[in-house]
């Protein structure tokens, strides 16, 4: 573990005791499975914004050999993370599979699994046991998952009105929308929040991280900052503390279709009522009309929730409301999000995030192209760009060509 430390501080710029307290104190997580070989990710307080990309197969579309190329896209594109979403085909060979590829931190949602072999078996989901849903959650933990979603916030006090106080688009998680039904049909608690102590001892087992799902978030920007979702978060501060206190580490998920005007509302919420534990939000996704070019949209409140200080940002691809992506929108969307992220910790003054922007533009005022294309973030797209664009002179892109302000800036006062 010291060894582990140590690497991890070095990569993010912090002292290995920075690291240790952040850990002691929960405001900072360590995402590695005791049986996975990967070098851990860190997400918190005073760290890099880090980056999930979400791949896996669905029930119209299970395709293993195009799922791991979506992981080596999002591995190359610079996502910290993957988590495995998959709902079609041999769910667990896929799962083992994506574990065993990928050298960054995996995730998944092992409820979307308990869902499938109920419907194998011939009967609803609604008819699965919680042993059902533990032994699932354990085969994901034993086959090195390195952290995953558990919907525990979704009590039956948490949903209490949703059918006398509607929601425009009721309830979008898949996992919550299953455990709300569950709790309908069965007339009993959530398993995963009656039996949370047993969830604790999976996690200290394997060393894994709990995600705590946020089962309620708003898939509307009307339904956003609403009771259910505050309820829920309310339920997911009280298990953040007793999973500290059991010295499990965890993290709170969070919205979704978010107004620009609600974003630092509902970080600060999340941080006051989680006691400072790391915050992952899906976006947030600033307009509902974006489908096509939601990477952008969830761009834009990603940026503005990492500032406010969301530690960790789900990717969202072009693709999203509309169909599973592929390989090309996996990487568009890595990469809206880590330019998001990056954004953010400008803005925030973490680590060397200046650093890089300074380089970069030093070597454009230098008319190094070479230089300033091997320090963006997508350097492939860029490097074609540039190529189709060559000016006549050899200083120059199509853009300015002769009249490029740079170059006469340079020829009249020189280097600044």
């Amino acid at each position: 573990m010291p060894s582990l430390y140590k690497s991890v501080a070095k990569r993010e710029g912090v002292s290995i005791e920075f690291l240790k307290r952040g850990i002691a104190q929960g405001n900072i997580v360590l995402l590695k499975n005791c049986k996975h070989q990967i070098t851990p990710v860190a997400i918190g307080k005073g760290l890099s914004t880090k980056i999930n990309a979400n791949i896996g197969t669905s029930p119209d579309l299970a395709d293993l050999k195009l799922e791991l190329r979506k992981l080596s896209a999002c591995i190359k594109a610079g996502a910290d993370t993957v988590m495995d979403l998959s709902t079609g085909g041999d769910i667990d060979r896929i799962r083992r599979s994506i574990v065993k590829a990928s050298t960054i931190p995996v995730g998944s949602v092992p409820i979307y699994q308990v869902a499938i072999e109920s419907r194998n078996r011939g009967k609803p989901f609604l008819k699965a046991s919680p042993d059902e849903m533990f032994d699932v959650i354990e085969r994901h933990l034993d086959d090195g998952i390195d952290f995953i979603t558990v919907h525990c916030g979704v009590t039956r006090e948490s949903i209490r009105g949703l059918r006398k106080k509607k929601r425009v688009c009721g309830v979008v998680s898949r996992g919550g929308s299953m455990m709300v039904e569950w709790m309908s049909h069965n007339k009993k608690e959530n398993p995963l929040y009656e039996y949370y102590d047993r969830l604790l001892k999976l996690a200290k087992k394997y060393s894994a991280t709990l995600s705590l799902g946020d089962g309620l978030r708003p898939g509307a920007i009307a339904d956003a900052t609403d009771r259910y979702q505050v309820r829920e978060l309310i339920v997911i501060g009280e298990l953040v503390r007793w999973a500290r206190d059991e010295g499990v580490l965890v993290m709170v998920e969070g919205p979704g279709h978010v107004p620009i005007n609600e974003i630092e509302a509902n970080i600060r919420l999340e941080k006051n009522i989680c006691d400072g534990a790391p915050f992952y939000v899906l976006g947030p996704l600033v307009t509902d009309i974006g489908a096509g070019y939601d990477h952008i949209v969830a761009a834009i409140g990603g940026a503005m929730a990492a500032y406010f200080g969301a530690d960790y940002l789900c990717y969202v691809t072009p693709s999203e409301h509309l169909g599973l992506p592929n390989v090309d929108e996996v990487k568009d969307g890595v990469i809206a999000s880590k330019l998001a992220a990056h954004a953010a910790d400008i803005g925030k003054g973490v680590g060397s995030a200046r650093d890089v922007d300074l380089a970069l533009s030093k070597a454009r005022y230098s008319l190094d192209w070479q230089k300033m294309l091997n320090l963006l973030i997508d350097k492939e797209k860029a490097k074609k760009i540039f190529r189709r664009s060559r000016s006549k002179s050899a200083l120059t892109c199509t853009m300015c060509g002769e009249f490029c302000a740079m170059k006469k800036t340079k020829e009249v006062i020189g280097r600044s």
